[in-house]
């Protein structure tokens, strides 16, 4: 493989896996902010308090997979955004609504503290839905049509009921006492419906991008791939066996909801990048058509190359740092 041609590949693999660690670090926190009007006035605070310390830095992740679009391969970015234009507008005032309500739930006078909680919650359900419409508008290659909606509405749907359960996983492991059994609950109610839903897109994937199907059912391949939906499946289950048994999460092992849902998450990411590789666009772009001179990407390779460990290293510090059971948000 020539340098032109493993460039490409490289930033390919930055931008998804940049959008990856976005989707299950920011989907927590999107999560937690979803399940906020179900706590106490109290337990709020504690949740957001969970969060505090993460969820701006979460969302660098996603500026960084954004830019490396732009910078590597200006012709998909110019072709997605031009396609997506209003459900990412839409994000982002969902996101920038989210930090608004952050600080002012706190500082301003008390009887505003339920109406920024709303717009909180309100923030990240925008957020997610938005997120969820992109997804599936951009495995439909942007149809327009009628099927084409009824998808993408579905992972509006589906994303956020996943996020819930991602921020009760997170809830799990950083709470203590009646939150965290109410936690534990959140779990429990959302786990069957996200699944169902799961599995409904996935079933109808490969209706709406006929080489979808190809790729996954075709021979041999279906059976070197059966392990992903085997392993998705054990990990759902692991977490209906936690959640439906206290005296696991009283001895300890709670992380394991949050863990095996992150798996769900990483184990859906591989299978759409196997789907859709090597197109970035499907049907319209393949990764080397979209991708900038190797001249430009050999500039921007080196830059990649040493801000990406700093984000990295920087993220597991702070994780380190600020690690252990959240108690209720306060400012001095």
């Amino acid at each position: 493989m020539t340098w032109s041609e493993f460039l490409p590949l490289f930033f390919m693999a930055v931008m998804g896996l940049t959008l990856l660690a976005y989707v299950v670090l920011d989907g927590y926190d999107l999560g937690v902010g979803l399940l906020l009007p179900l706590g106490s006035d109290a337990q709020k605070d504690t949740m957001i308090a969970s969060i505090g310390p993460f969820w701006d830095a979460n969302e660098t992740w996603l500026v960084l997979g954004v830019g490396v679009l732009l910078v590597a391969f200006p012709k998909a970015h110019g072709m997605v955004l031009q396609a997506l234009y209003l459900p990412v507008a839409i994000m982002l005032i969902g996101l920038i609504l989210r930090g608004v309500a952050f600080d002012f739930r706190v500082k301003a006078p008390i009887q505003y503290k339920p109406f920024w909680n709303a717009a909180f919650f309100t923030g990240s359900l925008v957020a997610s839905a938005a997120q969820g419409w992109m997804l599936g508008s951009y495995i439909t290659g942007f149809d327009n049509g009628g099927l084409g909606w009824l998808f993408s509405l579905g992972i509006a749907i589906t994303l956020p009921a996943a996020y819930v359960l991602l921020g009760a996983g997170w809830l799990i492991m950083k709470t203590d006492g009646e939150l965290r059994v109410r936690a534990v609950h959140w779990a429990r109610r959302v786990l069957w419906p996200m699944g169902v839903a799961l599995i409904a897109i996935s079933a109808a994937t490969p209706l709406v991008n006929a080489s979808v199907f190809d790729k996954w059912f075709g021979l041999p391949q279906i059976f070197a791939l059966l392990p992903v939906p085997l392993i998705c499946a054990a990990a759902f289950f692991a977490v209906r066996w936690v959640v439906t048994r206290p005296a696991l999460i009283n001895a300890g092992y709670g992380w394991l909801v949050f863990v095996n849902t992150v798996l769900i998450f990483v184990l859906a990411f591989f299978g759409l990048a196997y789907s859709i590789f090597p197109d970035i666009v499907i049907g319209r772009l393949t990764v080397w058509d979209a991708a900038a001179a190797t001249g430009s990407l050999t500039v921007i390779f080196i830059g990649v190359a040493i801000t990406l460990p700093v984000i990295v290293a920087y993220t597991i510090y702070m994780y380190r740092v600020f690690w252990g059971t959240a108690r209720e948000l306060t400012y001095t």
